[in-house]
């Protein structure tokens, strides 16, 4: 175990890093993928698993705003990374990377995060996806089928048949793998919006699948109400949501001055392998001081509004300045958010499963 206490005023954050754009893929009127190069020295740092996403910074006049953009590329099929991006009406950062991308740009991104991934390649799944809620689907689907050994049924709805991002693709895949894999599309202007009933009746054959589900939060909330009605038990269920953030995930890490007796907790903490104890300020919140350490933890938004950093408080008391995403199924099993933890006791153990 290394000793690693001490006082840490401002550390890089050495998540950030710079790929080239290798190709911009028109998917439809309103979406693109981004073929993005990893350098050799870095793809340690970037492998990934299906459903995971990218974090990308996206200038804006004198700064930048930062989005997450799920990946659509799959590890055990693709080489270079991809991500889709739909443009949404109002929304300045997928339409400026609609918009401006070209090859051989650079773009600033943070490591691959997330936790929307198959519990198992192995088990049957069921993916459903409305608009780009698709793209985590595919990488999913991708795996599954090249990695795994179980059936994917995938419902997918769109507004209309040009609005079907990857439509080639999965047509592809369903010739390759007939017998494991099949598509049911949904358009809104011919068979009208998904309801509970309509879907209801298309899950129940599905009902012992895995399912993981991502889109609008209209079309997710009808799902869920199919599942249900259909049967399905909801731990089950996976879900993938996206919000758009408010802080700065690429800004440097801040930790304030501390006395390592009366102002700070001591923490054992388990990431990627390797044990490590620290002083924990009290004021301090653990992903900072784990990345001001130089500790390789898992992350994206840095404010509370997804689940790459959960952890599990093991031994101790910490308490959340913020959750949007943790549920009280969540809270019981003792997992927290580390940008978002402050220590309560003055001993904690803390796990990271990866």
């Amino acid at each position: 175990m290394s000793s690693e206490v001490g006082v840490v005023t401002r550390a890089a954050n050495t998540h950030v890093q710079v790929l080239e754009v290798l190709e911009v893929i028109v998917e439809t009127s309103s979406a693109v993928s981004i073929v993005l190069a990893v350098p050799d020295r870095l793809v340690s740092r970037f492998r990934y698993q299906p459903g995971q996403f990218l974090t990308v910074q996206i200038p804006r006049g004198d700064g930048h705003v930062a989005r997450c953009y799920s990946l659509s590329s799959s590890p055990h099929l693709d080489e270079q990374l991809i991500i889709t991006v739909k443009r949404i009406d109002g929304g300045y950062a997928s339409n400026w990377l609609c918009d401006n991308v070209k090859r051989g740009d650079r773009l600033t991104v943070l490591s691959p995060s997330g936790k929307f991934i198959p519990r198992s390649l192995h088990q049957d799944i069921l993916l459903l996806g409305a608009g780009s809620g698709a793209t985590p689907l595919l990488s999913i689907a991708k795996s599954a089928l090249i990695g795994g050994s179980g059936a994917v049924y995938f419902y997918y709805a769109n507004r209309t048949v040009s609005d079907t991002i990857f439509a080639a693709e999965l047509e592809d895949m369903m010739i390759e793998f007939p017998d494991r894999f099949t598509v049911e599309y949904r358009y809104d202007d011919t068979d009208g919006v998904p309801t509970v009933d309509d879907l209801a009746e298309r899950l129940v054959p599905y009902r012992k699948f895995d399912a993981y589900l991502c889109g609008p939060q209209g079309f997710m909330e009808v799902a869920r109400g199919g599942m249900t009605s259909a049967g399905m038990d909801s731990t089950h269920l996976h879900t993938e949501i996206y919000q758009s953030l408010s802080g700065d995930p690429f800004a440097d890490i801040v930790i304030p001055e501390f006395d390592e007796g009366a102002d700070s907790a001591s923490v054992q903490v388990e990431v990627g392998g390797a044990a490590h104890e620290l002083a924990w300020p009290r004021e301090a919140r653990l992903l900072d001081v784990l990345l001001s350490k130089g500790i390789d933890a898992p992350y994206s938004c840095r404010e509370g509004a997804c689940s790459a950093c959960a952890c599990t408080v093991v031994s101790g008391d910490v308490r959340m300045l913020a959750n949007d995403t943790l549920v009280d199924a969540d809270l019981a099993a003792g997992l927290t958010l580390a940008c978002q933890a402050v220590p309560v006791s003055d001993e904690i153990r803390v796990v990271f499963d990866q």
